[in-house]
């Protein structure tokens, strides 16, 4: 009787059961995706197509801010748009590898697009364009008020635009849609790896022998620009360091070191025999001061076609250029990779046989134990040797770099009083190098000296808007309104030029009063970022700049144009000086007639030296890296005294900068910069017994230079009164170059 009412409740109770079971493993489990989700997931090959174009034109759009350029692009080299989406399309297929697709396609897209637009803001300031090696260069990036790369406001709108793309990518891996189809555990993740590890080389060695891309960028700018942004930084960053040679083997090696001790040996019996039919003799036996100075971003306005002046802004160049050997000289980079040139200059090396938009001082020197350069070279000599910078001794490593070169001492920015900056606020203005060089020549009063200059005061950036009132030297040719940020850009750019100039002539008046015997050579490191075009120079190369020499021992004129890593080989063989493994290959075997077996030499040993097994050198180490001192003057502090007002130390001594910091028993107090001799630290950051040491800072709380130490003592009583401080140098100083 009561079975029928019992089987209804359990029924009822049963459904009530399933639908609290159902609801609750909804409420566990995400709710079907969308129709829009669900069709991507159906025609997904078809979508990741269609994002691939999608991605690679935005990516070029950001990269050339321009749309006419990118469709430009997209129809003059459209099979190198087709393999740009092909790669960026690879990249996709990592999405069949987890549930949350949605999630990983946004992440990848983000990734190649926030690379686009890092890439927009560095060429919005530079002709390079971005690569992988300048990921390497954050850090000091980060120390930086304001760069060549970006602005500080471009900064701030990535960071700000990175910021909300995390916030979003992080709602939608907790709210986004999950695939919850089968994925197959061998079959998926197979055909991933035969795409991006099969797929990607075969294709790319296709496009590579049909010219639709091509394996070596002689300009990277240009790479970029003809094959688009994904392929050339794609390349930076699979292709770094240097290949091995075909016929790299210590035979090759033996058989080059031997044709240039024959060659050696043959000029010297030709000189030898020079020598005893000469009558001249020559009063001054010892060895010349070599002086080699880089002229940051420098460019004689008589090359550029359209440029017109009212007056010589480069006298002391123009001088230069008539008297003493002077030519083009063929750079590796353009408006900016200033270490790259330099690179090549120290170690005769060529930038062609490294990967794309490499940087070696930020990868294989510091890899390596040392690397041979001119500064070594002249070491066994007895030669010293220095750096002289106005800027920033950390950027592009170069305190490493210059260690591992030889040098002797590295007088940056740090170690430097700089009272005035450039018209910009950017960077110290160079004369300050002209008595920190006969400074750093002193350290080493009976042996000559090799002394590397770094200028920075014709850096950009060049204002669009007139920061000099009154500038000497004017654009005439640029009078349209249109043409009124050209007009400034360009007219700040000449003026500077001849501050350069005159730091130029102040040198070599300097030098000449030393009365010892000296050459000069000042070179250009690449062209200015003002985007000029062969057309624009007489020279129809924009990565040719200018050298020009100077000397105190009558040696004749021999204009010859050279390949930068040939500059300081033929500047060597003027003075006689034949040393060095590269130095003197340069020196022996630059046959132009053999152009390629030349080069070929030169690559083999550039390979052995940096990654092979230094047969050249019987595979020891015959170039260990020097214990580089920074600075040419020792630190001091003479005594400690509290001021009047009883609130400050005031710390006397000598060669403070503002790059002094005070350590009290090991720890950073806040101090403040007065004079060159004179500090200011508060009463309450010390007591009596306290250990006070000043410290040299570089970026990265790198300790350059320390002074000795001293006990500070309590005073009875506060005699010294509290000192004016010398005018700051501005906050917008920038703090590295390049």
């Amino acid at each position: 009787m009561f079975e029928k009412p019992k089987a209804f409740f359990q029924k009822i109770k049963t459904e009530i059961e399933t639908k609290r079971k159902t609801k609750t493993k909804e409420e566990k489990e995400p709710k079907e995706p969308g129709k829009i989700v669900s069709f991507m997931n159906r025609f997904s090959l078809l979508f990741h197509g269609v994002l691939a174009f999608l991605v690679v034109f935005g990516v070029e759009l950001v990269s050339r801010r321009d749309f006419v350029s990118t469709v430009r692009f997209l129809d003059y080299h459209t099979w190198a748009f087709v393999y740009n989406m092909f790669l960026v399309f690879c990249s996709l297929i990592l999405v069949y590898l987890f549930r949350r697709r949605t999630f990983v396609r946004v992440i990848i897209t983000g990734l190649w697009m926030f690379l686009g637009i890092v890439n927009g803001c560095v060429l919005s300031n530079r002709v390079t364009p971005f690569g992988y090696t300048d990921l390497k260069c954050l850090p000091e990036l980060f120390a930086m008020s304001n760069t060549n790369y970006f602005t500080a406001e471009q900064a701030m709108v990535v960071v700000a635009g990175v910021g909300s793309f995390v916030a979003f990518c992080v709602i939608l891996f907790l709210k986004g849609p999950r695939y919850k189809g089968e994925i197959h555990k061998i079959m998926v993740p197979v055909a991933v790896v035969a795409v991006v590890f099969v797929g990607i080389p075969m294709t790319t060695e296709a496009a590579q022998n049909t010219n639709v891309l091509t394996g070596y960028f002689a300009n990277i700018a240009q790479g970029y620009e003809n094959y688009g942004f994904i392929y050339g930084f794609s390349c930076s960053v699979v292709d770094r360091g240097m290949n091995k040679p075909e016929n790299y083997s210590q035979e090759t090696i033996e058989e080059i070191q031997n044709k240039v001790k024959k060659s050696l040996k043959k000029e010297e019996k030709k000189s030898k025999n020079e020598k005893k039919t000469s009558k001249k003799k020559n009063k001054k036996q010892k060895q010349p001061n070599v002086i080699c100075v880089l002229l940051e971003s420098f460019c004689d306005p008589d090359e550029i076609n359209f440029l017109e002046t009212n007056k010589d802004p480069v006298p002391t160049f123009h001088k230069l250029k008539k008297k003493f050997t002077s030519g083009y000289l063929t750079v590796p980079v353009v408006g900016a990779g200033t270490a790259n040139t330099e690179f090549e200059i120290l170690t005769g090396m060529s930038m062609k046989y490294f990967g794309t938009g490499e940087y070696p001082y930020k990868t294989i020197l510091k890899k390596t134990d040392n690397c041979e350069s001119v500064a070594s070279d002249l070491a066994t000599l007895g030669y010293g040797s220095h750096v002289v910078h106005n800027n920033g001794g950390n950027f592009y490593s170069r305190t490493n770099a210059f260690s591992k070169f030889g040098f002797d001492t590295f007088t940056c920015k740090e170690m430097l009083d700089i009272q005035k900056l450039t018209p910009n606020g950017s960077w110290a203005e160079d004369g300050i190098m002209v008595e920190e060089t006969t400074d750093s020549m002193d350290l080493t009063p009976d042996a000559p000296d090799f002394t590397y200059i770094i200028t920075v005061g014709s850096h950009g950036d060049y204002p669009k808007q007139q920061v000099i009132p009154l500038p000497d030297f004017k654009v005439l040719n640029m009078d349209s309104q249109e043409e009124e940020e050209k007009r400034n850009q360009w007219t700040y750019y000449v003026n500077q030029l001849n501050e350069v100039d005159t730091f130029m002539k102040d040198l070599i008046q300097e030098v000449e009063q030393r009365d010892e015997d000296t050459i000069i050579v000042f070179f250009g490191d690449h062209l200015p970022t003002m985007g000029l075009t062969n057309q624009d120079m007489k020279s129809g190369d924009i990565y040719k700049t200018e050298y020009v020499t100077w000397n105190n021992m009558g040696l004749k004129k021999q204009d010859e144009d050279l390949m930068s890593y040939q500059l300081l080989a033929k500047t060597l063989e003027s003075v006689g000086i034949k040393e060095g493994t590269i130095m003197t290959y340069h020196q022996t075997q630059a046959d132009k007639k053999d152009q390629e077996k030349y080069e070929n030499g030169l690559e083999n040993l550039q390979y052995d030296i940096l990654y092979g097994n230094r047969y050249c050198y019987n595979g020891e180490e015959k170039y260990p890296a020097s214990d580089l001192i920074m600075g040419s003057k020792d630190i001091v502090i003479s005594s400690m005294l509290m001021a009047r007002d009883g609130k400050k130390v005031l710390i006397n001594g000598e060669n403070f900068t503002r790059w002094s910091r005070v350590f009290v028993n090991g720890t950073m107090v806040n101090s403040k910069f007065y004079t060159n001799g004179l500090l200011a630290i508060r009463t309450s950051d010390v007591k009596g017994g306290d250990t006070v040491v000043v410290n040299q800072m570089g970026s990265g709380d790198t300790v350059f230079r320390s002074s000795n130490e001293m006990q500070y003592e309590e005073p009875l009583f506060t005699p010294v009164p509290l000192p004016t401080a010398s005018p700051e140098v501005e906050k917008t100083e920038t703090e590295e170059m390049d």
